[in-house]
Protein backbone atom coordinates (compact mmCIF):
# COMPACT_ATOMS: atom_id res chain seq x y z
CA UNK A 1 0.00 0.00 0.00
CA UNK A 2 2.45 2.39 1.16
CA UNK A 3 4.74 1.82 -2.38
CA UNK A 4 1.68 2.52 -4.62
CA UNK A 5 0.75 5.79 -2.34
CA UNK A 6 4.55 7.18 -3.11
CA UNK A 7 4.41 5.77 -6.68
CA UNK A 8 0.89 7.65 -7.50
CA UNK A 9 2.34 10.81 -6.00
CA UNK A 10 5.68 10.47 -8.17
CA UNK A 11 3.78 10.62 -10.88
CA UNK A 12 4.38 6.96 -11.45
CA UNK A 13 1.46 4.29 -11.55
CA UNK A 14 1.60 1.15 -9.78
CA UNK A 15 3.40 -1.52 -11.41
CA UNK A 16 1.73 -4.46 -13.28
CA UNK A 17 3.42 -7.95 -11.95
CA UNK A 18 4.70 -8.07 -15.43
CA UNK A 19 6.24 -4.46 -15.60
CA UNK A 20 9.71 -4.06 -15.14
CA UNK A 21 11.72 -1.10 -13.38
CA UNK A 22 11.00 1.47 -16.48
CA UNK A 23 7.49 1.45 -15.61
CA UNK A 24 5.09 3.29 -17.77
CA UNK A 25 6.71 6.80 -19.13
CA UNK A 26 5.35 10.13 -18.77
CA UNK A 27 3.70 10.05 -22.29
CA UNK A 28 2.07 6.64 -21.57
CA UNK A 29 4.62 4.53 -23.87
CA UNK A 30 6.28 1.96 -22.53
CA UNK A 31 9.30 2.99 -24.57
CA UNK A 32 9.39 6.97 -24.02
CA UNK A 33 12.93 7.09 -24.46
CA UNK A 34 13.63 4.69 -26.81
CA UNK A 35 13.79 7.44 -30.48
CA UNK A 36 16.92 9.35 -27.88
CA UNK A 37 19.31 6.65 -28.81
CA UNK A 38 18.97 6.17 -32.60
CA UNK A 39 22.41 6.99 -34.13
CA UNK A 40 23.93 6.60 -30.20
CA UNK A 41 27.57 7.33 -30.06
CA UNK A 42 28.10 3.82 -27.92
CA UNK A 43 25.80 0.91 -29.14
CA UNK A 44 25.01 -1.19 -26.58
CA UNK A 45 23.45 -5.11 -26.79
CA UNK A 46 22.27 -5.09 -22.89
CA UNK A 47 20.65 -8.48 -22.66
CA UNK A 48 23.87 -9.85 -24.24
CA UNK A 49 25.58 -9.48 -21.18
CA UNK A 50 25.57 -13.06 -18.62
CA UNK A 51 23.67 -12.08 -15.42
CA UNK A 52 26.40 -12.24 -12.36
CA UNK A 53 25.27 -12.26 -8.30
CA UNK A 54 24.42 -8.79 -8.56
CA UNK A 55 25.76 -5.92 -10.22
CA UNK A 56 26.00 -2.14 -8.48
CA UNK A 57 27.67 0.94 -8.95
CA UNK A 58 28.13 4.10 -7.00
CA UNK A 59 28.12 6.78 -8.73
CA UNK A 60 30.51 9.62 -6.61
CA UNK A 61 32.85 12.88 -7.70
CA UNK A 62 35.60 15.36 -6.21
CA UNK A 63 32.60 17.60 -4.83
CA UNK A 64 29.61 18.75 -4.71
CA UNK A 65 27.67 20.11 -8.34
CA UNK A 66 29.57 18.31 -10.48
CA UNK A 67 27.28 16.39 -12.67
CA UNK A 68 26.38 12.77 -10.15
CA UNK A 69 23.13 13.23 -10.40
CA UNK A 70 22.89 14.25 -14.25
CA UNK A 71 24.84 10.67 -14.61
CA UNK A 72 22.74 8.22 -12.55
CA UNK A 73 19.49 9.81 -13.55
CA UNK A 74 20.92 9.47 -16.96
CA UNK A 75 21.95 5.78 -16.50
CA UNK A 76 18.73 4.63 -14.60
CA UNK A 77 16.75 6.13 -17.62
CA UNK A 78 18.59 4.81 -20.51
CA UNK A 79 19.14 1.54 -18.86
CA UNK A 80 15.37 0.91 -17.68
CA UNK A 81 14.30 1.89 -21.27
CA UNK A 82 16.05 -1.12 -22.57
CA UNK A 83 14.42 -3.80 -20.43
CA UNK A 84 16.87 -3.81 -17.42
CA UNK A 85 15.09 -3.39 -13.72
CA UNK A 86 17.51 -0.46 -12.39
CA UNK A 87 16.92 0.07 -8.67
CA UNK A 88 18.22 3.72 -7.78
CA UNK A 89 19.50 4.76 -4.13
CA UNK A 90 20.31 8.11 -2.84
CA UNK A 91 22.86 7.89 -0.39
CA UNK A 92 22.40 10.48 2.61
CA UNK A 93 18.80 12.00 3.54
CA UNK A 94 18.12 13.94 0.71
CA UNK A 95 14.49 13.78 -0.72
CA UNK A 96 15.01 15.70 -4.12
CA UNK A 97 17.49 13.91 -5.76
CA UNK A 98 15.06 10.56 -5.18
CA UNK A 99 12.20 12.35 -6.44
CA UNK A 100 14.23 12.64 -9.98
CA UNK A 101 15.66 9.18 -10.16
CA UNK A 102 12.54 7.27 -9.39
CA UNK A 103 11.25 9.13 -12.29
CA UNK A 104 13.91 8.42 -13.79
CA UNK A 105 13.94 4.28 -13.31
CA UNK A 106 9.92 4.26 -13.03
CA UNK A 107 10.33 2.72 -9.62
CA UNK A 108 10.94 4.25 -6.43
CA UNK A 109 14.32 5.38 -4.83
CA UNK A 110 15.48 4.20 -1.72
CA UNK A 111 17.75 6.42 0.54
CA UNK A 112 20.85 4.70 2.18
CA UNK A 113 21.71 6.74 5.47
CA UNK A 114 24.37 5.30 7.79
CA UNK A 115 23.53 8.19 10.71
CA UNK A 116 19.66 6.76 10.68
CA UNK A 117 20.18 2.83 9.57
CA UNK A 118 23.68 2.18 10.72
CA UNK A 119 26.31 -0.19 9.07
CA UNK A 120 23.72 -3.48 9.22
CA UNK A 121 21.16 -1.33 8.20
CA UNK A 122 22.74 -0.30 5.35
CA UNK A 123 23.67 -3.76 3.92
CA UNK A 124 20.20 -4.71 4.89
CA UNK A 125 18.21 -2.03 2.81
CA UNK A 126 20.16 -2.21 0.10
CA UNK A 127 19.66 -5.89 -0.35
CA UNK A 128 16.29 -5.63 0.35
CA UNK A 129 15.26 -3.84 -2.13
CA UNK A 130 18.64 -4.21 -4.48
CA UNK A 131 19.55 -7.94 -4.67
CA UNK A 132 16.26 -8.47 -7.27
CA UNK A 133 17.92 -5.69 -9.67
CA UNK A 134 19.43 -6.34 -12.78
CA UNK A 135 21.44 -3.03 -11.42
CA UNK A 136 21.36 -1.24 -8.48
CA UNK A 137 22.94 2.25 -9.14
CA UNK A 138 23.58 4.42 -5.63
CA UNK A 139 24.28 8.59 -6.06
CA UNK A 140 26.48 9.58 -3.49
CA UNK A 141 26.46 13.50 -2.06
CA UNK A 142 29.25 15.99 -1.95
CA UNK A 143 32.33 14.48 -2.50
CA UNK A 144 33.30 11.25 -2.13
CA UNK A 145 35.25 11.04 0.98
CA UNK A 146 32.97 13.74 3.02
CA UNK A 147 30.95 13.33 5.80
CA UNK A 148 30.01 14.07 9.13
CA UNK A 149 32.92 11.85 10.49
CA UNK A 150 36.55 13.38 9.71
CA UNK A 151 38.11 10.23 9.78
CA UNK A 152 35.74 9.10 6.98
CA UNK A 153 33.48 6.40 8.30
CA UNK A 154 30.04 8.05 6.94
CA UNK A 155 31.72 9.06 3.74
CA UNK A 156 30.27 8.09 0.01
CA UNK A 157 34.07 6.45 -0.10
CA UNK A 158 33.01 4.10 2.96
CA UNK A 159 29.15 2.96 1.79
CA UNK A 160 31.64 1.43 -1.62
CA UNK A 161 33.73 -0.18 0.86
CA UNK A 162 30.77 -1.33 3.11
CA UNK A 163 28.71 -2.75 0.09
CA UNK A 164 31.50 -3.63 -1.87
CA UNK A 165 30.59 -1.37 -4.84
CA UNK A 166 32.75 0.17 -7.64
CA UNK A 167 32.79 3.43 -7.76
CA UNK A 168 32.43 5.82 -11.18
CA UNK A 169 33.67 8.95 -10.66
CA UNK A 170 32.34 11.98 -12.34
CA UNK A 171 34.44 14.61 -12.82
CA UNK A 172 33.99 18.67 -14.19
CA UNK A 173 36.56 19.67 -15.98
CA UNK A 174 35.69 23.00 -16.38
CA UNK A 175 38.57 25.21 -16.09
CA UNK A 176 41.46 21.99 -15.89
CA UNK A 177 42.93 20.06 -18.10
CA UNK A 178 46.19 18.46 -17.25
CA UNK A 179 45.15 19.31 -13.35
CA UNK A 180 42.34 16.81 -13.96
CA UNK A 181 45.16 13.89 -13.70
CA UNK A 182 46.54 14.62 -10.07
CA UNK A 183 42.93 14.80 -9.31
CA UNK A 184 41.81 11.46 -10.00
CA UNK A 185 45.27 10.29 -9.72
CA UNK A 186 44.63 12.11 -5.49
CA UNK A 187 41.18 10.52 -5.23
CA UNK A 188 42.64 6.79 -6.37
CA UNK A 189 45.88 6.53 -4.14
CA UNK A 190 43.74 8.59 -1.15
CA UNK A 191 43.98 6.53 2.43
CA UNK A 192 40.50 4.14 2.38
CA UNK A 193 39.82 4.69 -0.90
CA UNK A 194 37.51 2.11 -2.61
CA UNK A 195 37.68 0.49 -5.91
CA UNK A 196 37.45 3.03 -8.67
CA UNK A 197 36.88 1.68 -11.53
CA UNK A 198 36.05 3.93 -14.26
CA UNK A 199 35.93 7.86 -14.47
CA UNK A 200 32.89 9.89 -16.73
CA UNK A 201 34.43 13.53 -17.70
CA UNK A 202 32.09 16.06 -17.88
CA UNK A 203 31.61 19.64 -18.95
CA UNK A 204 34.36 19.44 -21.35
CA UNK A 205 34.53 21.60 -23.73
CA UNK A 206 35.92 20.35 -26.54
CA UNK A 207 38.21 17.83 -28.51
CA UNK A 208 41.44 19.54 -27.39
CA UNK A 209 40.62 20.01 -23.64
CA UNK A 210 39.69 15.83 -23.88
CA UNK A 211 42.80 15.16 -25.69
CA UNK A 212 44.95 17.11 -22.89
CA UNK A 213 42.67 14.98 -20.52
CA UNK A 214 43.08 11.44 -21.79
CA UNK A 215 46.83 11.76 -22.02
CA UNK A 216 48.05 12.74 -18.27
CA UNK A 217 45.16 9.95 -17.19
CA UNK A 218 46.98 7.53 -20.02
CA UNK A 219 50.16 7.89 -18.44
CA UNK A 220 49.65 8.94 -14.96
CA UNK A 221 46.40 7.20 -13.60
CA UNK A 222 45.05 4.91 -16.57
CA UNK A 223 41.32 4.64 -15.25
CA UNK A 224 39.01 3.68 -17.76
CA UNK A 225 36.95 6.62 -19.31
CA UNK A 226 33.62 5.29 -19.66
CA UNK A 227 32.74 8.87 -20.88
CA UNK A 228 33.16 12.22 -22.27
CA UNK A 229 29.95 14.64 -21.57
CA UNK A 230 29.96 18.05 -23.62
CA UNK A 231 28.64 21.12 -22.20
CA UNK A 232 24.72 21.51 -22.40
CA UNK A 233 22.17 23.94 -22.16
CA UNK A 234 19.62 21.56 -21.93
CA UNK A 235 20.43 18.56 -20.12
CA UNK A 236 20.36 20.17 -16.86
CA UNK A 237 18.19 20.28 -13.97
CA UNK A 238 18.04 24.36 -12.45
CA UNK A 239 19.42 24.41 -8.59
CA UNK A 240 17.95 27.32 -6.20
CA UNK A 241 18.73 27.27 -2.32
CA UNK A 242 18.21 23.35 -1.07
CA UNK A 243 19.34 22.05 -4.32
CA UNK A 244 17.46 21.35 -7.22
CA UNK A 245 14.64 21.95 -8.44
CA UNK A 246 12.20 19.29 -7.28
CA UNK A 247 10.78 17.26 -10.78
CA UNK A 248 7.58 17.65 -9.20
CA UNK A 249 7.41 21.44 -9.26
CA UNK A 250 8.07 21.43 -13.32
CA UNK A 251 6.14 20.26 -16.09
CA UNK A 252 8.37 19.53 -18.47
CA UNK A 253 10.51 16.48 -16.16
CA UNK A 254 10.12 14.25 -18.11
CA UNK A 255 11.60 16.40 -21.39
CA UNK A 256 14.69 17.34 -18.87
CA UNK A 257 14.84 13.85 -18.12
CA UNK A 258 14.95 12.83 -22.42
CA UNK A 259 17.39 14.93 -23.02
CA UNK A 260 20.07 14.10 -19.98
CA UNK A 261 19.05 10.31 -21.18
CA UNK A 262 20.14 11.53 -24.48
CA UNK A 263 22.97 13.14 -23.50
CA UNK A 264 24.13 10.37 -21.44
CA UNK A 265 23.20 7.56 -24.23
CA UNK A 266 25.30 9.23 -26.76
CA UNK A 267 28.12 9.89 -24.75
CA UNK A 268 28.59 7.69 -22.38
CA UNK A 269 29.95 3.82 -22.95
CA UNK A 270 26.96 1.74 -21.52
CA UNK A 271 28.74 -1.49 -22.12
CA UNK A 272 31.79 -0.15 -20.12
CA UNK A 273 29.11 1.48 -16.88
CA UNK A 274 27.61 -2.13 -17.09
CA UNK A 275 30.70 -4.27 -16.90
CA UNK A 276 32.00 -2.37 -14.07
CA UNK A 277 29.11 -2.68 -12.18
CA UNK A 278 28.45 -6.77 -13.24
CA UNK A 279 32.58 -6.75 -11.57
CA UNK A 280 31.57 -6.04 -8.35
CA UNK A 281 31.95 -9.79 -6.29
CA UNK A 282 29.33 -11.87 -4.97
CA UNK A 283 28.46 -9.87 -1.24
CA UNK A 284 29.29 -12.47 1.73
CA UNK A 285 26.72 -10.59 4.14
CA UNK A 286 24.01 -12.40 6.06
CA UNK A 287 21.12 -12.81 4.70
CA UNK A 288 18.49 -9.98 6.02
CA UNK A 289 15.76 -10.71 8.05
CA UNK A 290 12.20 -10.35 6.35
CA UNK A 291 10.38 -7.76 6.12
CA UNK A 292 11.89 -3.96 6.21
CA UNK A 293 9.64 -3.57 9.84
CA UNK A 294 11.97 -5.59 11.53
CA UNK A 295 14.71 -3.02 10.46
CA UNK A 296 12.55 0.08 11.77
CA UNK A 297 10.70 -1.45 14.70
CA UNK A 298 7.61 -0.94 12.71
CA UNK A 299 6.00 -4.83 13.49
CA UNK A 300 3.36 -4.89 15.83
CA UNK A 301 -0.30 -6.38 16.04
CA UNK A 302 -2.82 -5.18 13.58
CA UNK A 303 -4.74 -2.04 14.73
CA UNK A 304 -7.72 -0.43 13.97
CA UNK A 305 -7.06 1.46 10.06
CA UNK A 306 -7.27 5.07 10.37
CA UNK A 307 -7.30 7.67 7.84
CA UNK A 308 -4.80 10.36 7.84
CA UNK A 309 -5.10 13.19 4.90
CA UNK A 310 -0.96 14.06 4.16
CA UNK A 311 -0.52 17.25 1.72
CA UNK A 312 0.75 15.87 -1.35
CA UNK A 313 1.47 18.61 -4.24
CA UNK A 314 4.26 20.49 -5.74
CA UNK A 315 4.75 22.56 -2.84
CA UNK A 316 4.76 19.91 -0.44
CA UNK A 317 7.10 16.74 -1.80
CA UNK A 318 9.18 15.38 0.99
CA UNK A 319 8.49 12.18 2.18
CA UNK A 320 10.56 8.82 2.97
CA UNK A 321 9.33 5.58 0.94
CA UNK A 322 9.95 4.12 3.86
CA UNK A 323 8.45 6.00 6.04
CA UNK A 324 5.05 6.01 4.39
CA UNK A 325 5.24 1.77 4.14
CA UNK A 326 6.09 1.88 7.97
CA UNK A 327 2.78 3.95 8.38
CA UNK A 328 1.00 1.64 6.26
CA UNK A 329 2.01 -1.18 8.15
CA UNK A 330 1.37 0.73 11.64
CA UNK A 331 -2.10 0.88 10.23
CA UNK A 332 -2.38 4.04 8.82
CA UNK A 333 -4.35 4.46 5.42
CA UNK A 334 -2.90 7.68 3.56
CA UNK A 335 -5.42 10.00 1.51
CA UNK A 336 -3.13 12.44 -0.30
CA UNK A 337 -4.58 15.83 -0.80
CA UNK A 338 -3.28 19.49 -2.02
CA UNK A 339 -3.13 22.70 0.02
CA UNK A 340 -2.43 24.19 -2.97
CA UNK A 341 -5.42 22.98 -5.07
CA UNK A 342 -8.05 21.38 -2.98
CA UNK A 343 -10.31 24.16 -1.23
CA UNK A 344 -11.37 21.80 1.77
CA UNK A 345 -9.95 18.62 3.53
CA UNK A 346 -10.83 14.94 2.48
CA UNK A 347 -12.53 13.41 5.06
CA UNK A 348 -9.96 11.94 7.65
CA UNK A 349 -9.04 11.38 11.22
CA UNK A 350 -5.61 12.88 11.08
CA UNK A 351 -2.96 15.15 8.78
CA UNK A 352 -0.11 14.29 7.98
CA UNK A 353 2.14 17.97 6.88
CA UNK A 354 5.82 16.65 5.27
CA UNK A 355 8.01 19.10 4.24
CA UNK A 356 8.34 20.98 1.03
CA UNK A 357 8.58 24.85 -0.31
CA UNK A 358 5.69 26.33 0.55
CA UNK A 359 7.70 29.79 0.36
CA UNK A 360 7.88 29.19 -2.98
CA UNK A 361 3.91 29.37 -3.72
CA UNK A 362 2.78 32.25 -1.03
CA UNK A 363 0.26 33.17 -3.78
CA UNK A 364 -1.60 29.69 -4.47
CA UNK A 365 -1.56 29.39 -0.75
CA UNK A 366 -2.91 32.94 0.66
CA UNK A 367 -5.29 31.98 -2.45
CA UNK A 368 -6.61 28.85 -1.10
CA UNK A 369 -8.65 30.65 1.66
CA UNK A 370 -11.02 27.63 1.50
CA UNK A 371 -8.28 24.79 2.39
CA UNK A 372 -6.51 26.95 5.10
CA UNK A 373 -9.98 27.81 7.28
CA UNK A 374 -10.40 23.50 6.87
CA UNK A 375 -7.47 22.88 8.39
CA UNK A 376 -7.85 25.69 10.91
CA UNK A 377 -11.05 24.34 11.93
CA UNK A 378 -10.10 20.41 11.91
CA UNK A 379 -7.30 21.79 14.30
CA UNK A 380 -9.60 23.55 16.68
CA UNK A 381 -11.96 21.14 16.68
CA UNK A 382 -9.00 18.95 18.07
CA UNK A 383 -8.09 16.70 14.83
CA UNK A 384 -4.25 15.43 15.23
CA UNK A 385 -1.89 17.17 12.81
CA UNK A 386 1.41 15.96 12.50
CA UNK A 387 4.28 18.37 10.74
CA UNK A 388 7.28 18.75 9.83
CA UNK A 389 9.49 21.52 8.46
CA UNK A 390 7.38 22.91 5.29
CA UNK A 391 3.95 21.36 7.02
CA UNK A 392 5.00 23.33 10.13
CA UNK A 393 5.14 26.41 8.04
CA UNK A 394 1.66 26.01 6.55
CA UNK A 395 0.24 25.43 10.24
CA UNK A 396 1.95 29.17 11.32
CA UNK A 397 0.41 32.53 11.78
CA UNK A 398 2.61 33.38 8.60
CA UNK A 399 5.67 33.40 6.53
CA UNK A 400 7.69 36.80 6.30
CA UNK A 401 10.24 37.48 3.86
CA UNK A 402 11.48 40.87 5.00
CA UNK A 403 8.32 43.82 4.25
CA UNK A 404 6.60 40.79 2.76
CA UNK A 405 4.38 38.58 4.76
CA UNK A 406 1.49 36.05 3.63
CA UNK A 407 -1.08 34.37 6.12
CA UNK A 408 -1.26 30.61 6.13
CA UNK A 409 -3.59 28.71 8.54
CA UNK A 410 -2.93 30.06 11.85
CA UNK A 411 -3.07 27.34 13.83
CA UNK A 412 0.49 27.78 15.45
CA UNK A 413 1.12 30.85 17.83
CA UNK A 414 3.89 32.06 15.84
CA UNK A 415 5.09 33.41 12.49
CA UNK A 416 8.13 32.04 10.53
CA UNK A 417 10.39 34.47 8.78
CA UNK A 418 13.16 33.46 5.68
CA UNK A 419 16.18 34.24 5.63
CA UNK A 420 18.93 34.44 3.03
CA UNK A 421 21.29 31.78 4.94
CA UNK A 422 20.14 28.28 6.07
CA UNK A 423 19.56 28.43 9.83
CA UNK A 424 19.44 24.91 10.42
CA UNK A 425 21.72 22.38 8.24
CA UNK A 426 22.45 18.78 8.61
CA UNK A 427 21.76 16.00 11.17
CA UNK A 428 20.01 16.35 14.47
CA UNK A 429 20.69 14.33 17.66
CA UNK A 430 17.77 14.77 19.31
CA UNK A 431 15.65 13.55 22.82
CA UNK A 432 12.22 13.29 24.23
CA UNK A 433 11.08 15.63 26.74
CA UNK A 434 8.10 12.94 28.04
CA UNK A 435 5.57 15.09 26.76
CA UNK A 436 4.22 12.91 24.32
CA UNK A 437 3.81 9.21 24.75
CA UNK A 438 6.62 9.21 21.89
CA UNK A 439 9.58 9.82 22.14
CA UNK A 440 9.68 9.00 26.16
CA UNK A 441 11.34 10.75 28.23
CA UNK A 442 15.42 10.74 27.99
CA UNK A 443 14.86 8.50 24.78
CA UNK A 444 17.50 9.42 22.15
CA UNK A 445 16.60 9.43 18.03
CA UNK A 446 17.86 10.97 14.73
CA UNK A 447 16.94 13.72 12.38
CA UNK A 448 18.00 16.08 9.84
CA UNK A 449 16.87 19.62 8.91
CA UNK A 450 17.61 21.83 6.23
CA UNK A 451 15.88 25.40 6.40
CA UNK A 452 16.09 28.35 5.76
CA UNK A 453 13.10 29.80 7.83
CA UNK A 454 13.08 30.24 11.74
CA UNK A 455 10.04 30.70 13.94
CA UNK A 456 9.62 34.35 15.20
CA UNK A 457 7.88 34.97 18.64
CA UNK A 458 7.33 31.80 19.94
CA UNK A 459 4.87 32.48 23.13
CA UNK A 460 6.96 31.47 26.18
CA UNK A 461 4.73 29.18 27.40
CA UNK A 462 4.94 26.84 24.25
CA UNK A 463 5.78 22.71 25.17
CA UNK A 464 7.98 21.12 23.32
CA UNK A 465 8.39 17.01 22.91
CA UNK A 466 11.77 17.10 21.47
CA UNK A 467 15.31 18.38 23.09
CA UNK A 468 17.33 19.29 20.52
CA UNK A 469 21.36 17.89 21.25
CA UNK A 470 22.56 18.75 18.26
CA UNK A 471 20.99 20.78 15.65
CA UNK A 472 18.73 24.01 15.49
CA UNK A 473 15.02 23.04 15.39
CA UNK A 474 13.32 25.69 16.48
CA UNK A 475 15.57 27.30 18.41
CA UNK A 476 17.28 27.44 22.25
CA UNK A 477 17.44 23.20 22.45
CA UNK A 478 13.38 23.08 21.75
CA UNK A 479 11.71 21.43 18.83
CA UNK A 480 8.34 19.52 18.46
CA UNK A 481 6.17 21.90 19.41
CA UNK A 482 3.10 20.70 20.77
CA UNK A 483 0.11 22.60 20.64
CA UNK A 484 -3.71 21.77 21.10
CA UNK A 485 -3.46 18.73 18.96
CA UNK A 486 -0.92 19.64 16.68
CA UNK A 487 2.73 17.77 16.79
CA UNK A 488 4.93 20.25 14.78
CA UNK A 489 9.00 20.30 14.25
CA UNK A 490 11.48 21.71 11.79
CA UNK A 491 13.26 17.95 12.60
CA UNK A 492 12.81 15.24 9.59
CA UNK A 493 12.38 12.11 10.96
CA UNK A 494 13.26 8.44 9.30
CA UNK A 495 11.80 5.16 10.39
CA UNK A 496 15.09 3.97 11.17
CA UNK A 497 16.70 6.65 12.74
CA UNK A 498 13.08 7.36 15.10
CA UNK A 499 12.22 3.30 15.82
CA UNK A 500 9.14 4.71 17.13
CA UNK A 501 7.89 7.59 15.58
CA UNK A 502 5.60 5.30 13.03
CA UNK A 503 3.44 3.27 15.39
CA UNK A 504 3.88 6.31 17.94
CA UNK A 505 2.19 8.65 14.64
CA UNK A 506 -0.28 5.94 14.36
CA UNK A 507 -1.48 6.27 17.55
CA UNK A 508 -1.32 9.93 17.74
CA UNK A 509 -3.80 9.94 14.70
CA UNK A 510 -5.98 6.86 15.92
CA UNK A 511 -6.76 8.68 19.31
CA UNK A 512 -8.70 11.61 17.36
CA UNK A 513 -10.53 8.97 15.14
CA UNK A 514 -11.69 7.86 18.45
CA UNK A 515 -12.37 11.31 19.88
CA UNK A 516 -10.03 11.30 22.80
Amino acid sequence: MGSDIIRSFQGLRPRTPTEGAGGASPSGSPNHFQCYFRGSRFRTSVNAYPTPTWPRLLVAAPRKSSGKTLVTLGLAAALSSRGLKVQTFKRGPDYIDPLWLGRASGGLCRNLDVYFMGEAGIRRRFREFGAGADLSLIEGNMGLFDGRDPNGSDSAAAMARLLETPVLLVVDCRGMGMSVGPLIHGHVTFPGAPRIGGVILNQVSGSRQEAKIRAVLAQHCPLPILGVLPRSTAAVIDERHLGLVPAGERDDWGERIAAITDLVARFVDLEGVLALARSAPAPEWPSPETGIGIANGCEHPARQPVRVGYAADRAFQFYYPDNLEALARAGVELVPFSPLTDTALPPVSGLYLGGGFPEMFPEELTTNQGLRESIRREAAQGMPIYAECGGLMLLSRSIRWGEREVPMAGVLPFSVAMGQRPVGFGYMALEGTGLLPWPAAGERFRGHEFHYSRGEDLPPGLAYAYRVLEGTGLGEGRDGVVHGSVWASYAHLHADGAPGWAVAAAEFWRRGAAGS
